[in-house]
């Protein structure tokens, strides 16, 4: 039992005294639990969950090897700090190999991450002060702000909407805002939008930090994800690496989520004082891991069989989607597929109506097992992610065509 002063006892910036007790639902907490009502309901019905957003297979088996060798070595046994050299060396040939960024110091460009998470989390530390402001895209991945807020600086959203191909408009942003900002934070590819960001933009993107003097905080989780195109990095920009970092991670590029490692990229100033908070937060991830993802970076190529079955399944799901009316267009990497939700559906049981994007989500997951992720940050959107599990091509096809089979027999209003 927890004695009763401390519910005055934790921060405002995680409630105050109000800590534990609000009765907001968090929207994963809300699939999560219809997840299990809708299974409970239908035991005999299959649950397509197309909502997780996480690879559905393991590490390739070269990394898995390289990993058991690693932890029976007696020198892998201690403190990993900041990182290991062959890591560094090996994530600034990736970099060239990958993106063509052949310039990388890896004795001062380059630092380790226990997860993009983990640098998104420590990265506001080292910048932002009370009153600073952070930009950031929404919908998106929230961290950044959130760690933001917790030392007293605020977020400026920046729409993402389809009109702008899910860029941010730089140029909206009012002078006053501009002036109080720090941090410019973007995800290319995106999630939960898939969008792609172009050359144009980036160049654009780095002369607004030089113009306004803030950063760029590129996060390129799904960068090398990419189906038609070669990579983007936004390092390939002239003058990049004098005011953006990127943060790449093996998580989903190389089937390592659970693993946990990464790299921060780029100007020396940002990667030193990232490199600095790290040191007084962590004592650096395992360096079994460490050489086990070396082995992952030195083989882009298991990236592009990833990359090979994400648009396989991306063009079947497409295929399932659009006899249902569903406006599906195929991103040009990562795994999501984002699509308006629809506003009404005419089935056996009637006409329903949705309010929202989570209205539907809900209503998918109970009446058809089938599980998305909605967003209605700007208008309402559903998120499908290709990874879900299924062995084989045969069995993505079976998935799939179950999912259409699904949903063909409603008529959904769009």
């Amino acid at each position: 039992m927890t004695a009763p002063f401390i519910q005055n006892l934790y921060a405002d910036r995680i409630g105050g005294k109000m800590f534990g007790k609000s009765t907001e639902i968090y929207k994963f907490e809300k699939i999560k639990r219809a997840k299990k009502a809708a299974r409970e309901a239908k035991p005999d019905v299959a649950l397509i969950d197309m909502g997780v957003g996480e690879p559905d297979d393991m590490a390739f088996p070269e990394v898995v090897q390289a990993l058991q060798e690693a932890a029976a070595d007696p020198d892998n046994r201690g403190y990993a700090d900041n990182g290991s050299q062959s890591f560094k060396e090996t994530a600034a040939n990736y970099m060239a190999e990958v993106f063509g960024v052949k310039d990388i110091n890896p004795n001062t460009e380059i630092v380790h991450s226990i997860g993009s998470k983990t640098a998104l989390s420590m990265i506001p530390l080292c910048f932002v002060n009370p009153d600073d402001y952070v930009l950031m895209t929404t919908p998106g991945y929230p961290i950044f702000g959130t760690h933001a807020g917790y030392v007293g600086g605020k977020v400026y959203n920046l729409p993402l909407v389809e009109e702008n191909g899910f860029l941010p408009d730089l140029d909206a942003i009012p002078r006053k805002i501009r002036k109080k900002a720090k941090v410019l934070v973007i995800n290319y590819p995106n999630n939960p939008t898939g969008a792609s960001a172009t050359r144009e933009f980036f160049e654009k993107a780095v002369d607004f930090a030089k113009d306004n003097e803030l950063i760029i905080v590129q996060d390129a989780a799904y960068a090398s994800l990419v189906f038609d195109d070669e990579p983007l990095s936004i390092l390939q920009i002239d003058g990049a690496k004098e005011v953006a970092v990127e943060l790449h991670s093996l998580s989903k590029a190389f089937n390592m989520t659970g693993w946990r490692i990464g790299f921060v990229v780029g100007c020396p100033g940002i990667v030193s004082a990232y490199a600095t908070m790290k040191d007084n937060s962590d004592s650096g991830q395992f360096l079994g891991i460490q050489q086990a993802a070396e082995v992952a970076l030195s083989n882009p190529w298991i990236t592009e069989r990833i990359a090979e079955k994400y648009s396989r399944r991306m063009d079947l799901l497409i295929k399932a989607l659009e006899p249902a009316g569903f406006k599906a267009k195929k991103p040009k990497g990562s795994f999501f597929l984002y699509v308006k939700s629809p506003k009404s559906v005419e089935g056996p049981n009637g006409t329903e109506t949705f309010e929202n994007a989570e209205a539907f989500g809900q209503w998918l997951i109970h009446n058809e097992l089938i599980s998305t992720v909605p967003w209605d940050d700007q208008g309402a959107f559903v998120r499908f992610s290709v990874t879900f599990e299924a062995k084989g091509e045969e069995n993505e096809k079976r998935v799939l065509e179950e999912l259409g089979a699904r949903l063909g027999k409603y008529k959904f209003g769009f």
